[in-house]
């Protein structure tokens, strides 16, 4: 996915990294245990806790600090994610205590492991990095201006694209506003974020498709699913029943 170089989950008892570098921002929870860390010749040390962003080109290593070892995961961001104005920053205060913003990033890794999720992934992925900025920026996210037009045009965009969908990038370049803000927008004023409402309109033609009598199987690639599996994980989420027995059901 655009932005995301690496996705990286792993248990560590006894490795430790030597010093080493990146040309990607590395965004580090942890899930279990402690790790200490040099970066730039000052220890830190990432604990669940924390939110721990290492700026590229910047020496670290990495090793448990008890004997049970650690639990991490790991995105690896593209180098562009962030301005490089802020890696001093980063270098500064590489440890973030934001419980919101820990639970976004296990959100997001949640959905890059979800075949066909890719617009809820491009949504986390937005609100993420403008949530780390901010921190970075050392500064509260300002008052948006409510603009229910601009979340009813990407509506419309969201309904002409049905089944295959746009990317957030495309939808926040063509209503010219960033891709965080248009998240924002479009919860706010329905409620629900653009993937969530994408997928009950690729529901919607399924169901239809289904009712003219097309097997469940090309009905997940027609309305726009990844496959059967995806269709019917979403289709079990919202209607308590399995495409087949909502089918035979008519």
């Amino acid at each position: 996915m655009p932005g995301v170089a690496e996705v990286f989950h792993a248990s560590f008892a006894d490795h430790a990294y030597p010093s080493h570098t990146h040309d990607t921002w590395t965004l580090l929870i942890v899930d279990d245990g402690l790790v200490r860390y040099d970066l730039d010749r000052h220890e830190h040390g990432a604990m669940p806790a924390l939110v721990t962003l290492l700026p590229p080109h910047v020496p670290h290593d990495g090793r448990a600090a008890t004997p049970s070892g650690f639990r991490k995961r790991v995105l690896y961001l593209d180098a562009a994610v962030f301005d490089a104005e802020l890696v001093g920053r980063a270098v500064d205060e590489p440890g973030i205590r934001d419980a919101p913003l820990r639970d976004r990033i296990s959100r997001l890794h949640a959905a890059l492991s979800a075949p066909g999720e890719v617009l809820q992934a491009e949504s986390r992925l937005a609100l993420v990095s403008d949530r780390v900025r901010r921190h970075l920026q050392h500064r509260h996210s300002p008052a948006e201006a409510h603009d229910p037009g601009l979340a009813a045009r990407l509506r419309d965009l969201l309904d002409a694209s049905v089944p295959g969908g746009l990317s957030l990038q495309d939808a926040a370049s063509r209503l010219q506003v960033s891709p965080a803000y248009l998240v924002r927008a479009f919860t706010r004023e329905y409620g629900l974020p653009p993937h969530r409402y994408l997928t009950g309109r690729r529901l919607d033609l399924a169901r239809r498709l289904l009712l003219d009598g097309r097997p469940p199987a090309l009905v997940a690639t027609e309305a726009g699913f990844y496959d059967q599996s995806h269709l019917t994980r979403h289709f079990r989420r919202l209607l308590g029943t399995t495409p087949s027995r909502y089918a035979t059901s008519r």
